[in-house]
C-alpha cells in the first residue's frame, strides 16, 4: 500500500490516479477528500499532517510515503508554511521510521533555490531560499536529508513550476485574462528564460524515485522551454483573441507587488513576485542518466493544455463554491483585476 499525503490536492490526486493505473493500492492522508471518482478506489484518512498520532495511525502498513502536503505561496501565511510545511514534515517522517515504511519521496519546491546566481541549477547548487515559503520547504528537506544519513531511504523531488490539465491557482488569473482578450504584463520585456514542468512528467519522476529504491536528491523540469515573453506569445496566439504582451518595469513594479500582497489586496505571494521576471531553469541531467526519467512535454505544449482545459470547464470552474486546495481552484483577483483595466 502506497500513502500520498495531501492525495486529495491538484498534484496528489494525479499522483494517486498514476500509481492506480500501475496496480498499486493507495491511501490519501489530506484535509479534505478526494474527488468521487477516487473515494471508492483509496482508503481515505481524513487527517490533518500536523495530528502526529493520525499521521502514525494513516502509516501502519504502508510500503511507499508520497509526502505532497504543503501550504502554497498563495497562502501567504508564515505560520502556517512552519506548522504544516516543515513540522507536518517532521510527523511524517517520523510515522514513516516508526511504521517500518521502506521508501519515502518528499516533493519539494524550487523555491528553496530563491533567486539563483547562475543557471542551470543543478543538484549541487546551494539552496538559498528568500522568501517564508522556500524556506519552509528547505527546512523540510533538512529533516528528510538528516534521516536518509541515518539510514532511511528517502527521495527528494525538486519540481519547476507544475502546470497540466486541471492546474489553476494564479494561472487561473493568466487564463482568464487571455480569454477575455486582456493585455498580459512582463517584467523588463520578459526575455528571462523560464522552465516549467508538466504534471505528468513530475508524477513518473516521483514513482521513479521510489522504484529505483537508493534515494537521492533529483531536480525536474521540461526539456524545452524559452523565455516567459515566447511563451506568453504562444499561449495568445493559440487562444486567438486579442491579449497583447505589455512590458513593466520590475523596479517599479515588484515594491507595489509585495505592499498589495501583505495587506491583502493582491493574491499574489512574496514567490510570486520574486521570481516572475527572474531567469530559473534546471539541469535535469542526473534525473535523466539514474532515473531513466525524460519530459514529454515542452513549456508551450503543457501551457497551452492547461489553458485548453480552462476554457472547456470555464464556467464550472468559475461558479463553483467548493473548498478545495489553491492549485484547483478559481483565484479572487484583488487589485489584479484593476491593473488589467491599466494594462
Amino acid at each position: 500500500m502506497n500513502l500520498v499525503s495531501g492525495g486529495s490536492g491538484y498534484f496528489g490526486e494525479l499522483l494517486v490516479k498514476k500509481l492506480l493505473e500501475r496496480g498499486e493500492k493507495c491511501a490519501i492522508l489530506d484535509i479534505n477528500p478526494p474527488s468521487k471518482e477516487l473515494l471508492d478506489k483509496v482508503v481515505f484518512f481524513q487527517t490533518d499532517i500536523r495530528d502526529l498520532k493520525a499521521v502514525m495511525n494513516a502509516c501502519k502498513n504502508i510500503k511507499a510515503v508520497y509526502h505532497n502536503v504543503a501550504q502554497v505561496p498563495l497562502a501567504k501565511d508564515k505560520d502556517l508554511f512552519t506548522s504544516v510545511n516543515y513540522q507536518g514534515t517532521q510527523n511524517i517522517v517520523d510515522a514513516a521510521i516508526k511504521s517500518g515504511v521502506k521508501k519515502f519521496v518528499y516533493t519539494s519546491s524550487s523555491a528553496v533555490f530563491g533567486i539563483p546566481k547562475e543557471n542551470p541549477v543543478t543538484e549541487l547548487t546551494d539552496p538559498s531560499p528568500g522568501e517564508a515559503y522556500g524556506k519552509a520547504k528547505y527546512n523540510g528537506e533538512k529533516i528528510c536529508l538528516e534521516n536518509k544519513n541515518k539510514g532511511m531511504d528517502i527521495s527528494i523531488i525538486r519540481p519547476r513550476t507544475i502546470l497540466g490539465h486541471g492546474r489553476l491557482g494564479i494561472f487561473q488569473i493568466l487564463f482568464e485574462w487571455i480569454y477575455q482578450g486582456k493585455n498580459v504584463p512582463v517584467f523588463d520585456h520578459g526575455n528571462n528564460l523560464y522552465q516549467f514542468v508538466h504534471s505528468d512528467d513530475l508524477a513518473e519522476a516521483c514513482i521513479l524515485s521510489a522504484e529505483i529504491g537508493t534515494g537521492g536528491i533529483y531536480n525536474i523540469g521540461a526539456k524545452n522551454f524559452g523565455t516567459m515573453r515566447n511563451l506568453l506569445e504562444d499561449l495568445i496566439k493559440h487562444a486567438g483573441t486579442s491579449s497583447k504582451i505589455k512590458s513593466l518595469s520590475s523596479k517599479v513594479i515588484v515594491p507595489g507587488m509585495n505592499l498589495a500582497s501583505k495587506i491583502g489586496a493582491s493574491p499574489l505571494g512574496a514567490y510570486h513576485a520574486m521570481m516572475y521576471g527572474k531567469s530559473m531553469y534546471f539541469d535535469v541531467s542526473k534525473a535523466e542518466k539514474e532515473l531513466n526519467w525524460s519530459s514529454k512535454f515542452s513549456n508551450k505544449e503543457m501551457i497551452i493544455e492547461s489553458y485548453d482545459w480552462y476554457v472547456k470547464n470555464r464556467n464550472e470552474i468559475l461558479n463553483s463554491d467548493a473548498k478545495t486546495s489553491h492549485h484547483k481552484s478559481a483565484v479572487k483577483q484583488g487589485i489584479l483585476s484593476i491593473i488589467s483595466k491599466l494594462l
